[in-house]
């Protein structure tokens, strides 16, 4: 965990923080509450570009008209094992939240379910979603349309593709679940944007100029260029067929429809997603599923190194290992229930008179007196971002 002066708090603290600054936009408490959770459990999984980080972002945009703080989901069954959500331009955090339950109820009635949404918003981290199945013995896929493009469709000029990522969990029995979480791009936009406040060169075969194809390493220039996909044309391929499913099978915005979150807070973003929930029972005994894939994670970590690499590294052994890091590290401990139970901070201080008066430090993110300020460490390097609490 990145390090920073300051007293650590319990992620409550934080969670506190974020419903505050949800309801002084006019958002429900519970919806709030829930909001909050989901964005400190992408920080305390790791993910932290899609945590506390976006809280200033999601609060520009419900100012300026751009999401719905007061959302209406709704949920339309659409057959025995499959339902859509209309978001109502919600927070995406929301509409997943109750797609996922839609999709892990009916998938306890017909085995497997898939859960499409639309009007919906940026929800995070892709992980957060389909790790929702593995407390209930099963598997969880997600995908969405990311919300801006960066990417062209393979030997075009002209970006018209997301980042658009896939999430896919497995259970396992006492390693830790096999969690994959990937964008369809070689690098995220927000790493370029990273690189550019260091006044860092990219490394070459992350993005390419559009005019002449040649490799574009000055992050400045970051605005002439297009990211590139995971594995050539196959990954632009999986980031096209994921935008459809998610977006057009929806009736969801893709490709010359995609709203620019960056850039445009008024706005609708009207984002599709999707989720599928696969009971393991239905196939296998639960007990013989998990325990084969503690043996063939087990082969996997174990076998032998290539020759100046780095350790074998799984899908999800970080991220579990990092969450109890940085729980640990913050004084909660693990809940059976909710994944964190709030330690007090202070005997004389509630959870939420700390997030206005103690410095908060979780994983890269920092917040003090009220105000809101990021911390990464890349490559050693700090930088910062500082905003004002929202009013």
């Amino acid at each position: 965990m990145a390090q920073a002066s300051g007293a650590l708090v319990a992620s409550s603290a934080i969670v506190a923080f974020i419903k505050d600054a949800m309801g002084a936009v006019g958002m429900p408490a519970a919806d709030a509450a829930k909001v909050a959770e989901l964005m400190v459990e992408a920080d305390l999984t790791g993910a932290d570009a899609h945590g506390v980080f976006r809280l200033p972002q999601y609060i520009r945009r419900i100012k300026a008209g751009g999401v719905n703080p007061k959302a209406n989901v709704t949920v339309e069954k659409t057959a025995p094992a499959t339902a859509t959500v209309d978001g109502d331009n919600g927070m995406g955090h929301l509409v997943m939240q109750r797609a996922a339950d839609t999709a892990i109820a009916l998938a306890k009635e017909t085995g497997v379910a898939w859960v499409g949404a639309r009007r919906s918003n940026h929800a995070g981290a892709a992980g957060t979603y389909a790790a929702m199945a593995l407390p209930h013995d099963m598997i969880g896929i997600y995908s969405a349309v990311a919300n801006a493009n960066h990417m062209p469709a393979w030997g075009a000029a002209e970006s018209l593709l997301s980042t658009n990522p896939i999430a896919i969990a497995v259970p396992a029995g006492q390693e830790a679940p096999v969690v994959l979480d990937i964008a369809t791009t070689v690098v995220s936009y927000g790493t370029v944007k990273a690189y550019k406040l260091q006044g860092k060169p990219m490394p070459e075969g992350w993005m390419v100029n559009r005019i002449d194809g040649q490799p574009l390493t000055d992050p400045e220039k970051s605005n002439e260029g297009l990211l590139l996909p995971i594995g050539g044309f196959k990954g632009s391929g999986l980031a096209l067929v994921l935008g459809l499913l998610a977006g057009t099978l929806n009736g969801a915005a893709f490709g010359r429809d995609v709203i620019d979150f960056n850039a445009d807070d008024e706005s609708a973003c009207d984002n599709g997603h999707f989720i599928i929930a696969v009971d393991v029972a239905r196939f296998t005994p639960f007990a013989a599923f998990t325990a084969e894939i503690d043996r063939h994670v087990r082969d996997l970590r174990n076998s032998q190194q290539l020759p100046g690499g780095e350790a074998v590294r799984l899908p999800g052994e970080q991220r579990q290992a990092r969450r109890e890091d940085r729980l640990k590290a913050l004084g909660d401990e693990l809940s059976a229930k909710h994944g964190i139970t709030a330690t007090p901070i202070a005997s004389d201080l509630s959870d939420r008179a700390a997030t206005h008066h103690l410095g908060l430090v979780l994983g890269a993110a920092r917040i003090r007196s009220g105000d809101y300020t990021r911390r990464d460490d890349i490559d050693g390097r700090t930088k910062s971002t500082h905003l004002r609490r929202p009013e």
